[in-house]
């Protein structure tokens, strides 16, 4: 009789809506914003879209570099992808 191998269980993981906050300064003739929930993440622009804009762009360099680091790092555990969009 064959026996079925059981494959490695399967992470179920709903797309979820990422959900931050921006606070915007302004300074002279540029505007800052931070976002509170990633203190490292910061932008800065003329209007307050762009900083907002740069704002977000600073959010994706830093997952960018943490997810990297993350796999560099994990490499004798399994990385499952988690979207949140």
């Amino acid at each position: 009789m064959k026996t079925l191998a059981k494959s490695a269980p399967r992470a179920r993981i709903r797309a979820a809506r990422l959900q931050l906050s921006a606070t915007l300064q302004k300074d002279g003739a540029w505007f800052v914003a931070f976002c509170p929930e990633i203190p490292e993440a910061n932008g800065q622009g003329r209007t307050k879209p762009a900083a907002l804009k740069s704002l977000w762009e600073s959010i994706q360099l830093l997952m960018e570099d943490r997810r990297a680091d993350a796999r560099a790092a994990s490499l004798s555990h399994e990385l499952v992808p988690l979207s949140l969009a």
